[in-house]
């Protein structure tokens, strides 16, 4: 698998993979999402809905997101804007 490849949720038991959430997230079932590592990826879900849909992000796709995150991309000002 290369960093471009999205991981594949076939035959995984996605309840088994380690979620975890933000440290800002403070467990009282607020508007979060939870990550897990999968592969050479990261796949994300809605942590209200632990056994609804999981999307599955390459290595890439990640890398790129968390760039985005730190430079400001998705702050509301710069949205906005």
């Amino acid at each position: 698998m290369n960093k471009y490849e999205k991981p594949s949720l076939a035959g995984v038991e996605t309840a088994r993979l380690g979620w975890r959430t933000s440290s800002y997230s403070n467990g009282a079932g607020g508007m979060c999402v939870e990550v897990a590592p999968l592969g050479h990826g990261m796949v994300v879900r809605d942590s209200k809905n632990p056994a609804g849909a999981v999307l599955a992000f390459s290595a890439a796709e990640w890398d790129a997101f968390l760039a985005g995150a730190r430079d400001g991309e998705f702050d509301l000002r710069s949205v906005t804007a």
